[in-house]
């Protein structure tokens, strides 16, 4: 499927219409350039078919204002653009006066180009048809930039869902190092992989440790992006849990619901390359290192046991009490690989815990920070602004004590009780800077899709691999980064 920008309605092509709630004065004007009878097409019809020599037309009432309403009439209109056969459509957004000027909202358009047909198809034999072309009107060239900017973004969430469903025989670690590299090539930043033989000379015993079961090696990659004049003299750092599959090891996991889309645990990898790779092609100013510690976690012979002791690379030795906590280990090494940068901020994101999942579901992801209130505000309504939505759970000091070890530093388990936020307290343990931690386990991954059969859709995120964290994390830096790190 290709998208491109158009400042002019072709009459010989399908047009999807988009028409906000106070969009009927700008609706009618429109008809009636076309010599149409605004009766034909009343506001009140959910969805109008109308065929006349070479004019074919959906029209699409949003029953509310607002970008999010306009993401998914704009999932709605393509889905039934399919539906019906079109190969070839153009997408007009009928705003009010007010809307016009809204650059947001025309990134979200071009964002759901992409996003809203996505289905990974590389493996399979009969791919349904769907539409080909797509068209998006804009009516200057402030909405035609934004339109194009949300291209990227929109190509960067489908690169993502790509990795996180690619199957764990594909996706190795090695694997994930070597497609780092060819989109910092492609794009323009810089990669460095560290090799088994270079993550034990780090002595980033928590990577080592999860991948003595695997008869694949670990790779650790530094991806940077460094713009010519960054608006931040220290860089934000993003840190991506890369656990390419996950059997929980020698604690290993049931089968159903659990291990059997575990290929989706390095979804916070994926995602923290997908916002680099959008931010090096729209130019961001700002200095940005990706982390990904990548690994399998495997019951091999010489598998990590519980009650194994091991050190992190900053020589914590850590009491294990559960393989399957196997996540925070890798990213423990991570948090402390990210000090020597001096960090304005280190945002990291990983499938961590089934718990974040049970406690919130998979309508938004989990947030745990340190970080003075300006960081924590712009999070969460980044997180709003792209409905990647954060509830954030708190740190207090009496989670610490549930991961105090009798016999090390801090266990890697305190059980189930508070699952997720004892996760994050082990994190923090590592941390020497403002930090935030977001915990996708319940958003990466859709085992169904979430907009209903029938009617208007509650949502747009399709079945399996969402993308989350992307979108987030470019809303954050875009609308609040110049204020929080310049």
């Amino acid at each position: 499927m290709t998208a491109q920008l158009t400042y002019k309605i072709d009459p010989q092509r399908p047009v999807l219409w988009l028409i906000s709630p106070d969009g009927e004065a700008q609706w009618h004007k429109i008809l009636n350039d076309f010599g149409i009878k605004p009766s034909y097409f009343p506001l009140s019809d959910r969805l109008s078919f109308f065929v006349n020599g070479d004019y074919r037309w959906l029209q699409i009432p949003l029953p509310e204002k607002g970008i999010e309403y306009l993401r998914r009439g704009t999932y709605y209109a393509l889905r039934k653009a399919e539906e019906v056969g079109w190969r070839d459509v153009q997408i007009y957004w009928v705003a009010s006066a007010a809307e016009q000027g809204d650059k947001d909202a025309y990134r979200a358009l071009g964002e759901m180009a992409h996003m809203s047909l996505y289905r990974f198809t590389k493996y399979a034999t009969e791919v349904p048809a769907s539409v080909e072309r797509i068209s998006i009107y804009a009516p200057d060239e402030t909405a035609g930039k934004a339109v194009q900017e949300g291209f990227i973004i929109g190509e960067s969430v489908n690169m993502t869902r790509d990795w996180v469903n690619e199957p764990p025989n594909v996706l190795t670690a090695e694997e994930l190092a070597r497609r780092i590299a060819e989109v910092g090539q492609q794009v323009g930043f810089s990669v460095t992989i560290l090799d088994k033989e270079q993550i034990q000379a780090h002595k980033m015993g928590g990577l080592l440790a999860v991948n003595q079961g695997s008869q694949n090696p670990p790779t650790f990659t530094i991806a940077e992006y460094r713009p010519d004049n960054p608006i931040n003299q220290r860089p934000i750092v993003l840190v991506g849990k890369g656990l390419v599959f996950d059997t929980g090891g020698l604690s290993l996991k049931d089968t159903t619901d659990s291990m059997d889309y575990m290929k989706c645990d390095m979804a916070g990898a994926a995602a923290v390359i997908g916002a680099l790779r959008a931010a090096a092609l729209l130019r961001l100013p700002f200095h940005i290192v990706a982390l990904v510690p990548a690994t399998d976690n495997r019951p091999g012979e010489n598998a990590y046991t519980p009650n194994d002791i091991i050190y992190i690379s900053d020589g914590t030795p850590v009491e294990i009490r559960n393989t399957d906590a196997e996540g925070r280990l890798i990213l423990a090494d991570a948090l402390v690989y990210a000090r020597q940068y001096n960090p304005a901020f280190v945002l990291d994101f990983a499938t961590l815990t089934g718990a974040a999942a049970m406690a919130v579901g998979r309508h938004a992801s989990v947030l745990f920070t340190n970080s003075n209130q300006p960081i924590r505000d712009a999070l969460i309504e980044a997180g709003w602004h792209t409905y990647e939505r954060l509830i954030e759970l708190p740190l207090w000091e009496d989670y610490g004590y549930m991961i105090k070890s009798d016999i090390a530093a801090i266990k890697n388990s305190a059980g189930r009780e508070a699952g997720a936020i004892t996760a994050a307290k082990f994190l923090e343990y590592f941390v020497r800077y403002p930090w935030a931690h977001i915990d996708i386990a319940g958003t990466a991954y859709l085992n169904k899709p979430l907009p209903p059969e029938r009617g208007f859709p509650r949502s747009y995120q399709v079945k399996y691999a969402s993308g989350v964290g992307v979108r987030l994390t470019l809303a954050f830096l875009m609308r609040h980064g110049e204020r929080l790190f310049s």
